[in-house]
Order: structure tokens, then C-alpha cells, then sequence
């Protein structure tokens, strides 16, 4: 149950954080890991920001962070429509007026049930109406699953459980926390050139830099890891600020050694998977109404943390890797261009580690969020460095439409099909383009020039 704030302390959500000498990149993400690593007060509005200046190459980094049943990445990119400008030009926004509500600073028992009651009542008509829509849905699911059975031989896209991984463990409070950044352009153009999109190319990128992180360590499992992927439920033009995102499994291949082959299983993995999705959308977005869930859930979290469960119990997949499509036009915060916009986000129980890609201007933005216990920050670093190397290896690999009859038959994975050419994009009218929650960095205003951002669920 949301609830009116009558005041709003803009001291205690918006700080200011001064790096030591130099202010190096890496002292930048340490300042962000840290930062990440506390919760949000609940008897506040669940959002805080940082402004951390001292960088050593003159821009100043904003850091942002809101509670994940708020945002999700959709209602991220609204959002930059009110934090953020298109041009350099300053707003001038003149301040609210004080909204007086009722008084009442913590709601009780009373209250809290009957809004539950009363949602319950809304979610159960909501499910009546569509339960013609969720047979026809389910019905259409089961002819794509179908259709995706494979013969003796072949490699099957029906998943079962995950191998176990160090990935797979309790996580503590701390966070350690890396970035980078590729080109947009020159991702679509690998992509259609060796048969794949770009979340294709990006789940290779992760499929090959975890496959050698753990190899490297002697603890790359014989099984094949898996990816859970968040997947938008919204409608096109919802623009609400709430939560609205479901899960896909997709097979990493990792234990392919043949890199056109593994590329291959990636990209049908992955689009199996949406195409399940698609037929499921319509029913997929329905709350299934639990009085006290709040309290339930967050003791439950909390037992399997403390009992180390996640170390135990088979993981239904390693880590999670998020593809969120961002603004395509700069943006600008207070006079400064953002040069950077950076995404951080969640790592949970079970999966220590979450891989966050976010575009924004031509750019295509990585960030790694984990657990320090799992992945220190020297260890967040080498992934970065395996990711920049299995890029370069993507790279390498042959034109599909060259080498489509000379592909490997061994694996009996279907070859891939290099994706219709992506529309162009419409030049937008209005004065703010979508964006994410996530840390920035913002150049000084006095030199007008660049900005480095992030984002942060």
C-alpha cells in the first residue's frame, strides 16, 4: 500500500560524496559498491541520490537508487523524462507545494488489511475475466513447446535444473560493482553479420567470460550454465511506476568448446524462450492476491539466507544477466551532458551475481553487480576484462550468410537466422528522452561538456 508523503527532506534523499585524491575510476566504483550496499528506509520515500565529485578527470558522478517495486526498467526510462533534459538547457522547476494529508505517520493493522482485502477482491475479478484469454494462452504455449522438442541427438532447449556454481550462495549486504562500455552500432552490425541480435552477442559475451572465470579456477561445471533473464510484461504504452517484469531461462552452452556452436545454441535458446513468452503475456501479469505477503516473504528470504539453503537445493539458474533498452539520445543533468549511464542492480540468494546491460546513446552499458563475498571487486574487474575478450572473439567469427551450409552438424543446433534490419529510429518531439534509474556522473557545469551516469533498482 503506497501512502501521500506530506514532507519530503530533500537533504536526507540528495548527499554529496567527496572521493580522496586521485578519485580514480576504481575508487568511483568502490564509492558506488558501498552506497548499494544499504537499504533503503522504509519509513521514508524509498529513493536516494548521490552527487560524488573528486574524480580525477574532472566530471562529477550521480548516483541513484530506488526500491525495485517502484521501478522496474520500463518506469526507469520514464523517469529520465523528470530527472533528466535533452538539451543542455537548465529547467527551472519551481518547488511543490506542501500536500497536507491526514496525519497519520505509520499506518496499522486495520488499514494495511483492508487494503489487502481490497486488492484481493480487484485480483480475483481480474482472473475471472481472464480465464478464457489464460486457456487460449496456455494452449498456444503448449504448440511452441512443442514444436521445440528435439530429436535423439540434438540438444534440447526444455531446461532442467542448473549445474551448482560459487555464483550460487547466500549473499551478504556488500556489493562489489564494474562497468563497461561498447558500441550500440557496432554490436547491431556483429550481429546481423554472424547471425544473431544483440542480446545474442551479449549473452555470448557472458556465456564465454563466466565459462572462463570459472575454468580458470578448476570450477566450470560439465553441465551447461543457465541465465535467468528479466523480461518486460508491460503494454506499449504503459507508463506507470510500479513493477511489471518476468523471468526466462536461457542456456549459456557453456559446455560447448566450439564458439560458432556455442553462438548457435545461445540464439535459439534465447529466442525459444521469447517466443513462449510472447503466448504467455496476457496472463502472465496477474497478481495472485496473499494477504500478509510482505511479512511472509521477507521471513522466508531471510530463513533461506541464514540457513544456507541456496547452497544446497539445485539453483534453477546461475546468475542473471538483464538486457534493458535505454535512451537514445543524450540526456543532460543541470547544463552537463551525460557521457556514461551506468546500470546497477540485484543480486539475490542463489545468484551472487547480476549482469545489467542498459543502451544509451550509442552506447551499449555494462554493469556487474555482486556480492563481495562471491565477487570481489579485483574479481568484478576480470569478468570485465574476460567480457572485453570474448567480444573480440565474437568478432572473429564467420559471416552466417557465407558459412551457413559449413556449419558444425555435430551439435545438431539449429543455425542461427540473422535478424530483419532494426527500424529506424524516430527523431523524438519531446523534451525528455526515456531512461533507468541508475548512478551518473555529471561533468562540472562550468565546463559543459561530460557526464557519466548510472542507474540503480
Amino acid at each position: 500500500m503506497w501512502t501521500q508523503a506530506d514532507q519530503l527532506r530533500l537533504d536526507y534523499h540528495v548527499r554529496t560524496i567527496t572521493l580522496r585524491r586521485p578519485g580514480t575510476p576504481k575508487q568511483l566504483h568502490q564509492a558506488i559498491a558501498r552506497l548499494h550496499s544499504t537499504l533503503l528506509d522504509r519509513s521514508r520515500p524509498l529513493w536516494e541520490m548521490a552527487i560524488i565529485e573528486g574524480l580525477e578527470n574532472g566530471q562529477v558522478a550521480f548516483y541513484s537508487k530506488a526500491h525495485h517495486s517502484g521501478v522496474d526498467g520500463k518506469a526507469g526510462v520514464e523517469l529520465a523524462k523528470v530527472l533528466y533534459d535533452t538539451t543542455a538547457q537548465i529547467r527551472e522547476v519551481p518547488p511543490a507545494r506542501r500536500k497536507r494529508t491526514s496525519g497519520a505517520y505509520q499506518l496499522g493493522v486495520a488499514e494495511l488489511l483492508q487494503a489487502a482485502a481490497g486488492n484481493a477482491a480487484r485480483q480475483y475479478r481480474k482472473m475471472a475475466t481472464l480465464l478464457p484469454t489464460a486457456a487460449r494462452s496456455l494452449g498456444a504455449a503448449a504448440l511452441v513447446l512443442a514444436r521445440q522438442r528435439t530429436g535423439a541427438g540434438e540438444r534440447s532447449l526444455n531446461l532442467g535444473l542448473a549445474p551448482k556454481t560459487i555464483f550460487n550462495d547466500s549473499i551478504t549486504n556488500q556489493r562489489s560493482f564494474s562497468t563497461l562500455s561498447v558500441s550500440l552500432a557496432d554490436l547491431k552490425a556483429l550481429g546481423t553479420r554472424v547471425g544473431g541480435t544483440v542480446n545474442t552477442i551479449v549473452m555470448a559475451m557472458c556465456s564465454s567470460a563466466l565459462k572462463r572465470f570459472l575454468k580458470e579456477r578448476d570450477l566450470l561445471p560439465k553441465e551447461r550454465l543457465i541465465a535467468l533473464v528479466p523480461v518486460s510484461l508491460r503494454a506499449a504504452d504503459d507508463q506507470s511506476m510500479n513493477n511489471q517484469v518476468s523471468q526466462i531461462r536461457v542456456d549459456l552452452a557453456t559446455d560447448i568448446d566450439d564458439l560458432p556452436t556455442r553462438f548457435s545454441a545461445i540464439h535459439a535458446s534465447s529466442e525459444a524462450a521469447k517466443a513462449v513468452v510472447r503466448e504467455l503475456k496476457p496472463v502472465m501479469n496477474i497478481d495472485i492476491p496473499l494477504t500478509g505477503a510482505p511479512w511472509i516473504m521477507t521471513n522466508l528470504a531471510s530463513l533461506y539466507g541464514r540457513t544456507n539453503l541456496s547452497r544446497h537445493l539445485p539453483p534453477v539458474a546461475n546468475v542473471v544477466i538483464s538486457n534493458v533498452p535505454g535512451p537514445a539520445a543524450p540526456l543532460y543533468l543541470a547544463g552537463a551532458r551525460i557521457v556514461h549511464y551506468h546500470p546497477v542492480s540485484i543480486p539475490a540468494h542463489g545468484m551472487a551475481l547480476n549482469i545489467t546491460v542498459q543502451s544509451y546513446a550509442g552506447s551499449l552499458e555494462f554493469g556487474l553487480t555482486a556480492c563481495r563475498r562471491v565477487v570481489s571487486q579485483e574479481e568484478s574487474y576480470e569478468l570485465v576484462g574476460y567480457l572485453q575478450d570474448a567480444l573480440e572473439e565474437i568478432r572473429r567469427l564467420p559471416d552466417v550468410a557465407r558459412d551457413v551450409e559449413q556449419a558444425p552438424a555435430a551439435a545438431n543446433v539449429p543455425a542461427p537466422v540473422a535478424p530483419p534490419p532494426a527500424p529506424k529510429a524516430r527523431r523524438r518531439q519531446s523534451k525528455s528522452a526515456p531512461i533507468e534509474i541508475a548512478p551518473k556522473s555529471v561533468v562540472r557545469r562550468t565546463r559543459r561538456t561530460d557526464t557519466t551516469s548510472a542507474r540503480t533498482h
